[in-house]
């Protein structure tokens, strides 16, 4: 489960992270509550409004990001991304502090960050591969989703007694600290210790060449499809938690990030169970995503706040099964040489739909109620399998059988349910690559 953590380089990146990410969960919190307490009364939509405009440009700068992830050194772009957050988080906690901050300078933080983290997010992605040989890469993503979760255990906790406390500005600018552990971090890496990986050529052709890559890789497709619909309508949990605990519980910022640590301790779970996985399978987000659509059915008509918790867990475990798998499988199956590329494009086609689905949910809760916003997530989930479920048996993946004489008519047989279906996935991928 934490073999990846023998590499030095990867310790150091995985502490880094950890208490970076922690702050940014914080500042994710305290974002949201300064929106729908402070600067509106309770107004869910503009919460789903600041998180589309946090996640739009992922999209739109989709052409540029995935370049600069597989051209530059992805050590220095990360330097300059996280600095770059960094003075976005000093700013907006100075104009909260001061008494200034409005709404419509919550937006543009929100943009700003955005804009920081689509070239972030596809550099940090693939740095991983630098970081670990292949053997260890898929354990590597997954212990980067244990941590992201693991500070999302505790950040939310930590912002809600502190936005009791002192009040969100002041989480702003605890978030700028942590900014430095990722930076210190980078600088003691061993550069002698990285790992060459391949770099994308130089000239034209390189963002149209990514996009060539993808579309002959049909289970890629199938992945960005089943992703695009889960971060599009299923994982606005923003909008999800804030709505829930003010307006149906009618509780506090405490109990707010109380509740979302405890949807966090279901995502760590699903990380850490994917982090034992030797391969990752897409029939697994199937399953993942089956569990999701029971559990959030169930968190949308529980009828008190500690139900409501307990169904988080088994969100979250559902959540970052999905998303650890999702992304081991698309990291190990693509070249290095264009493995920024096409992290890019899943990055931007998973956050992407954000700006859609976020102000989406934010009027469905405001509008027909957060539990309905809820079981409106829940029925994206029920599409993935049947889109899952439909590709594999397209491509004989899976046999479904009726047999009246057994117990259990219905039998599936296949490679869909075989432990070794990633290693027929794989096979088939490289077959599919060597004919490109």
């Amino acid at each position: 489960m934490f073999s990846s953590l023998a590499v030095r380089n990867y310790r150091l990146w995985f502490a880094g992270a950890l208490v970076s990410n922690t702050g940014t969960w914080m500042q994710r919190l305290a974002q949201d509550w300064l929106v729908l307490t402070v600067l509106t009364d309770e107004d869910a939509t503009a919460v789903g409004i600041t998180t589309g405009l946090q996640f739009a440009p992922m999209l739109l700068l989709l052409p540029f990001t995935g370049a600069v992830a597989d051209r530059f050194d992805r050590r220095k772009v990360l330097a300059v991304t996280q600095s770059a957050m960094a003075v976005l988080g000093l700013t907006l906690g100075i104009i909260t502090l001061t008494g200034h901050v409005e709404l419509w300078m919550v937006y543009l933080f929100a943009l700003g960050l955005g804009v920081a983290a689509a070239f972030d997010a596809p550099a940090r992605q693939a740095f991983v591969g630098e970081l670990v040989p292949t053997s260890h890469l898929s354990n590597a993503v997954s212990l980067n989703s244990a941590s992201f979760n693991g500070a999302r255990l505790l950040g939310p906790g930590v912002a809600g007694l502190l936005i009791a406390a002192v009040g969100p500005g002041w989480v702003f600018i605890i978030n700028v600290a942590t900014f430095v552990a990722v930076l210190v971090a980078l600088a003691l890496l061993r550069t002698s210790e990285l790992i060459p990986l391949a770099r994308a050529r130089r000239g034209k052709g390189a963002i149209r060449e990514g996009f060539r890559y993808v579309r002959g890789r049909s289970d890629l497709i199938l992945v960005l499809v089943l992703v695009f619909i889960w971060g599009t309508f299923a994982m606005n949990f923003a909008v999800f938690l804030s709505t829930m605990t003010r307006i149906v519980f009618a509780l506090g910022p405490t109990e707010y990030g109380i509740l979302s640590s405890v949807l966090a301790v279901g995502s760590l779970t699903g990380a850490l169970l994917s982090a034992r996985r030797e391969k990752p399978r897409l029939a697994v987000v199937a399953w993942a995503a089956a569990g999701s659509t029971i559990a959030m059915t169930g968190a949308a008509l529980a009828p008190s706040p500690w139900l409501f918790g307990i169904a988080l867990v088994a969100v979250g475990v559902g959540a970052m099964t999905i998303m650890t798998t999702a992304n081991s499988y698309v990291q190990i199956t693509t070249p290095p040489a264009m493995r920024g590329r096409v992290m890019a494009l899943y990055m931007a086609i998973f956050t992407g739909g954000t700006p859609i689905g976020a102000p989406l949910m934010g009027v469905i809760a405001q509008t027909a109620g957060p539990r309905a916003a809820i079981l409106t997530g829940a029925a994206a989930a029920l599409v993935i399998v049947i889109i899952a479920v439909a590709y594999f048996l397209r491509t004989r993946a899976l046999r479904i059988t009726w047999e009246p004489e057994r117990v259990w008519p219905l039998r599936f047989t296949g490679a869909a349910t075989d432990r070794d279906l990633a290693t027929t996935e794989i096979a088939i991928v490289e077959v599919e690559t060597q004919k490109s």
